[in-house]
């Protein structure tokens, strides 16, 4: 994967595999700290401590489509080379929480990619899943919430033309606004 945005979303499908109903997902880019920061929390069915500890190795993988799983040893890979890291908590039946950072500025980070259309992607394709994004830029931040959208649109399908371009907008203003300070 070239941008970070790609592994959001691939951690976030294990998220809802893992039967969340509930996701978080949080970028923090501080300029001063020289820190980009992501992590991802769900409500899914959780793991023990050393299925936890498994995740890391590539050739673990709970997928049956293929014998590897190299999703989160890459980004953990990434995050190690830009002088960062990455940690994953996870509790069987409350849930899992993995967070990564990065040194913002360092040569070798990949890219942030295109937050808001792999958010918009998350929600669309997955209507039953509460999602919440964080953004936050040094000292401002915008929060997307998708609950009180679905409420207001009573039933109306989120893949809906203006649905969809009214979310893309939303997404994406809030992300640009905050950028630009």
């Amino acid at each position: 994967m070239r941008e970070l945005s790609l592994h959001l979303l691939d951690i976030a499908e294990n998220s809802i595999a893992a039967g969340a109903m509930n996701i978080q997902i949080s970028v923090t880019e501080d300029t001063r700290m020289d820190l980009l920061q992501m992590s991802i929390e769900d409500d899914g069915r959780g793991m023990d401590a050393d299925t936890t500890a498994k995740v890391i190795d590539p050739f673990v993988t709970s997928r049956t489509t293929r014998k590897v799983g190299l999703g989160i040893p890459l980004l953990k890979e990434a995050a190690e080379l830009c002088n960062g890291g990455l940690a994953i908590r996870s509790q069987k039946a409350v849930g899992t929480v993995l967070e990564v950072h990065f040194q913002r500025s360092h040569i070798d980070r990949m890219p942030l990619g295109d937050l808001p259309s792999t958010i918009l992607s998350l929600v669309v394709a997955n209507p039953p899943v509460h999602w919440v994004f964080n953004y936050r830029f040094d000292d401002q931040s915008y929060r997307f919430d998708d609950a009180p959208i679905k409420a207001e649109l009573d039933g109306v399908a989120m893949t809906e033309p203006p649905v969809l371009s009214c979310l893309r907008e939303m997404l994406e203003t809030g992300v640009k606004e905050i950028q630009q300070g």
